[in-house]
């Protein structure tokens, strides 16, 4: 285990939310109200009084119903209260987002002469045309069965006997509160219909735990591949009983890759497929939880090519200093909704698609099979990835 890791190892001593996260929170919350309310009722719109006073009633209901619901939702799993919140949350988003778009295009009408309330009904009647434009587009892209990217990566040092070796990557599915046992199952016939060799899930499964998503989960039991299904956790795994989920994937069929490998074969050349736990691991309490690269390779032959799975794009690090070929991630979302990409960028190096990281390693990054929270997907579009090993020769 790498120094890093064995300190990251050490559980974090959990503290609950201070006075400062308190105040972070209200200031988020609201501007992410304050804003569309601004925009849509106020901001020189000269709406009639009753108007007025029956949009700000429901902004300020909505602002005041909204942490409750997101508490019991998320903290006490009631599906229902769930729904509603990430529902809220993925519309408010947009319209803040418009919002702060309009109020620029408003500057701009009002440079050109046009005045209010003209200049600001224009503005608003913009914001809620795209807003509801977008919301229904991007619900109806997050419910459906995602579309295959497929992309060939040459890894110099595979085999010849394992060249165009089919890896089919999810990641990121996320049962949760809405109920997509349906949306599973035809992710799994898309799967196999792609004839896999191997076939990887990198993480993020569910919101919550077996008992509750085992219904949307069964499905994977299903998933057909020639030579390996292999599955490691991603974060959202220690906050719904990880332990559960990766014993859940192995009665299922699935070599769960709990900082270990396996070695597969074809045509007399081989594959390490190694897999490390997600990063957040070590300080979630799980016993024995952590990602241990030196555990995941340990007993590999150092001259096979290895396919490395980890949730986090971010633990490319972790695979550059042990020599991989290939990292597999997920945890973007590719953003999810516009431009929320922005901020995700903040915290991983790459947001989605094949890149370099050393002159042996390489990292693909899926955007996600399914979604987390708001049931909205926003220029960031699901994949079911399959990606076709070649060998330098």
């Amino acid at each position: 285990m790498a120094v890093d890791e064995a300190v990251a190892a050490q559980p974090r001593r959990r503290r609950g939310p201070g006075p400062r996260f308190g105040l972070i929170l209200v200031a988020v919350l609201a501007l992410l109200f304050g804003v569309p309310w601004a925009t849509l009722f106020w901001s020189g719109n000269a709406w009639p009084a009753p108007a007025v006073i029956a949009g700000t009633l429901v902004f300020v209901l909505a602002a005041a119903a909204f942490p409750v619901l997101m508490f019991r939702g998320h903290g006490r799993h009631d599906d229902r209260c769930a729904r509603i919140a990430d529902t809220t949350l993925g519309v408010l988003w947009v319209l803040f987002v418009w919002s702060l778009l309009g109020q620029a295009a408003g500057a701009v009408l009002a440079l050109a002469g046009v005045a209010d309330p003209v200049r600001s009904r224009l503005v608003t009647a913009s914001v809620v045309v795209v807003s509801l434009v977008l919301l229904v587009w991007g619900h109806v892209e997050a419910m459906r069965v995602s579309r295959v990217r497929r992309v060939d990566v040459t890894l110099p040092r595979l085999g010849r006997g394992l060249d165009g070796l089919r890896v089919v990557l999810i990641t990121d599915t996320h049962y949760g509160p809405i109920d997509r046992s349906r949306w599973s199952r035809g992710v799994v016939e898309v799967v196999n219909s792609l004839r896999p060799d191997i076939v990887a899930h990198t993480g993020d499964i569910a919101d919550g735990e077996v008992p509750q998503r085992i219904a949307q989960a069964s499905p994977l039991g299903d998933v057909r591949a020639e030579l390996a299904r292999v599955y490691v956790t991603g974060n959202h795994e220690y906050m719904s009983g990880a332990q559960g989920w990766v014993e859940y994937m192995s009665s299922l069929g699935w070599e769960a890759l709990h900082n270990r490998h396996l070695v597969v074969s074809r045509g007399g050349d081989s594959l390490v497929v190694a897999g490390v736990d997600d990063r957040t691991a070590a300080g979630s309490g799980v016993p024995g939880h952590h990602a241990d690269h030196e555990a995941a390779l340990a007993g590999a032959d150092p001259d096979l090519p290895v396919l490395l799975l980890a949730h986090q794009p971010q633990q490319i690090s972790g695979a550059v200093a042990h020599g991989i070929d290939l990292q597999l991630s997920g945890h973007t979302h590719g953003g999810q909704m516009w431009p929320f990409h922005y901020l995700v960028r903040i915290d991983q190096p790459v947001l989605q698609g094949l890149s370099r990281h050393s002159e042996r390693t390489q990292l693909y990054t899926s955007r996600g099979t399914g979604f987390w929270g708001p049931p909205f997907r926003i220029f960031a579009p699901s994949e079911i990835t399959l990606l076709t090993l070649r060998s330098a020769s």
